[in-house]
């Protein structure tokens, strides 16, 4: 992004060098949230038939929490990436699997939400970090999915979540927007009933999610 504001920047390994030179005005396309994308790409992934393309999110895209995709194709969801979008689209099959998401940790909830619909057991690893964000979010990840019946264990860094059929329960969202938008992925699949505590908390990154995430649904 420096870059194509004119700075002039280099890496050697974990060091980042700018020169002097300042910045010059440029038409800058500004990538849609990868991080936020991911609660539709996972709504794809556990619906099978049903398809999400976020257009601006490709393969030249710099945000690492695109990255999530990649471990939905792992499970067996459907994902192509062009120059200019994503799309997932959901096969009916969902693998468990063991995966590090060290480097895309604001996803762990996204997975943690849908890992009961995947035929074994889903074990997301090295995500210590997340129990320092808006709230302990492995945590909150473990008490919901107990809440609606599942199975679930964690220790200092990761969490295991066992197959299941998710019933409905009040979410705990703890004021955290990601506990909320994960959850109601969740309930694409569960019987009418699932609340939320704290819907409004959404409005930290995505105010009309509630309203965006029901229309996909009757679309769908």
């Amino acid at each position: 992004m420096m870059r194509g504001f004119g700075a002039e920047v280099t890496r050697e390994g974990d060091i980042f060098t700018v020169l002097p030179g300042g910045y010059r005005a440029t038409t800058y396309a500004v990538e849609p949230d990868a991080s936020t994308a991911s609660y539709f790409f996972a709504a794809a992934a556990i619906s099978p038939g049903r398809e999400v393309t976020v257009p601006g999110l490709g393969a030249g895209a710099l945000q690492g929490d695109l990255r999530f995709v990649d471990v939905l194709e792992r499970m067996g969801a459907e994902v192509r990436v062009t120059a200019d979008s994503t799309t997932v689209r959901g096969t009916g099959t969902l693998d468990g699997l063991t995966v590090n998401m060290r480097d895309i940790s604001d996803t762990m909830p996204t997975l943690a939400a849908v890992a009961p619909y995947a035929a074994g057991p889903v074990r997301i690893e090295d995500v210590a970090n997340t129990r320092v964000k808006e709230c302990d979010r492995l945590e909150a990840c473990a008490e919901n999915l107990r809440r609606m019946g599942i199975t679930v264990a964690t220790g200092p860094d990761w969490i295991e979540i066992r197959p299941g059929t998710p019933r409905p329960a009040e979410i705990a969202t703890h004021g955290d927007h990601r506990m909320a938008m994960s959850f109601a992925v969740t309930s694409l699949r569960t019987a009418p009933g699932v609340t939320f505590d704290d819907p409004g908390c959404v409005r930290k990154t995505f105010p009309a999610f509630h309203e965006t995430f029901a229309a996909l649904r009757r679309a769908w």
